[in-house]
């Protein structure tokens, strides 16, 4: 039996002026990152979403390039109304062919996990799925600028993205509705094509960003973050030669590192140290010492590998602490500048860097001058 497969579809092809700041909303910033990054990440991160394709306006391709680049989501260009911009999307989605597909607002960045797999579990028993939330204030008709009739609100709902379909069902529904006919979403246009749509608990927390002050509430709502540590170890035995590289810096000595990179043994525990944060194994996994391109290479290119893994889950460094440990060469008068390229590396003030050296009183191997060892704890902040 062959795994259903599901895709999201992310429309942001909107200009979003009642948002106001010039910047179209799904690209202004919240907390460091935009919108749609926000977005993005919460679909590319959840285990039941199998692609990811975001519908833009033309004239927003850099901004999407920019938010887009720790996840690579495929993309299309959207059309004048909501109704062209998801039937491009979904013709864009048809050669995927998936079996689901979520539609959602780009400007709707504090979705949920739960959410998401709430309506992914809806869908094995209808075409069609929606978040939706009760009504609690009192309800009335608008009368220009009076009430109307009152309006009995147990038998209204919010409803919400993502919009869950089978994909078939809604690109047939596209397909089938007048040419010249416009729906507000895709439930409404489901259910002018005959098919019911069934309701699941919202969250009122996923709110769709659309005013000035919206952009004031606390950053990601729907998601808790969390401040977590990861440690990494690294040893590199040392031969004769004419200088080493730690911690991103040349030191010129008679002795060289023995490694198949370049043998940065601060760096590589760095390495370790990060992908620690977001439980993504070791530097060995992802740079294999049998991989002959890595012959020679400079171990920066591993610390930039690991922190594009991080900003692919949203998290960000906040701390990293470094100690060699060894009898040669001299650390003392390198350590600065060490502090402020693993800070560069990590895009982090020098401040939050922190170089040490220490010996071990002339015992083991760095007693005997046989290697250097090396440890690294990093600090980041990630979502829960």
């Amino acid at each position: 039996m062959s795994q259903t497969t599901t895709a999201a579809l992310i429309v942001a092809a909107g200009r979003g002026h009642r948002a106001g700041g010039g910047l179209p909303k799904q690209y202004r910033d919240m907390g460091g990152e935009s919108v749609l990054a926000q977005t993005l990440r919460a679909f590319h991160t959840h285990p039941a979403i199998d692609t990811v394709c975001v519908v833009i306006h033309p004239d927003d391709q850099a901004y999407f390039d920019l938010a887009n680049e720790y996840i690579g989501a495929m993309h299309c260009f959207g059309g004048t109304t909501r109704n062209q911009s998801v039937h491009r999307g979904l013709l864009a989605l048809a050669d995927h062919a998936p079996d689901h597909v979520l539609i959602h607002d780009a400007a709707r960045p504090f979705v949920s996990h739960d959410l998401i797999q709430r309506l992914c579990d809806a869908l094995a028993g209808s075409e069609a799925a929606v978040p939706g939330l009760p009504v609690t204030d009192a309800t009335f008709t608008r009368e220009q600028d009076a009430i109307g009739d009152s309006v009995d609100r147990n038998l209204l709902v919010r409803v919400q993205t993502p919009q869950a379909f089978q994909f078939q069902s809604l690109l047939g529904a596209f397909e089938a509705r007048e040419s010249n006919r416009d729906f507000p979403d895709e439930a409404s246009l489901m259910r002018a094509a005959g098919i019911p749509v069934k309701i699941v608990d919202g969250e009122p927390a996923n709110i769709k960003l659309t005013f000035p002050e919206d952009f004031q509430m606390p950053v990601r709502t729907g998601d808790s973050m969390t401040t977590v540590s990861g440690s990494g170890f690294d040893v590199h035995r040392l031969g004769p030669g004419q200088g080493v590289w730690l911690c991103g810096v040349e030191i010129p000595c008679e002795f060289e590192l023995i490694g198949h990179s370049d043998a940065d043994a601060g760096l590589h525990a760095l390495v370790d140290a990060l992908l620690g944060t977001i439980c993504a194994g070791d530097i060995g996994q992802h740079f294999p010492p049998s991989d002959p391109q890595w012959k020679g290479a400079a171990s920066s290119a591993f610390v930039e590998h690991a922190l594009a893994l991080l900003h692919k889950v949203g998290a960000q460094v906040l701390h990293a602490d470094i100690t060699l440990i060894c009898e040669q060469p001299r650390i003392g008068p390198f350590r600065a500048a060490m502090q402020e390229r693993v800070a560069e590396l990590l895009g982090l003030p020098t401040a939050s860097v922190n170089i040490k050296a220490t010996t071990t009183e002339g015992l083991g191997f760095t007693g005997r001058g046989e290697g250097i060892a090396a440890q690294a704890i990093v600090t980041v902040k990630r979502h829960a």
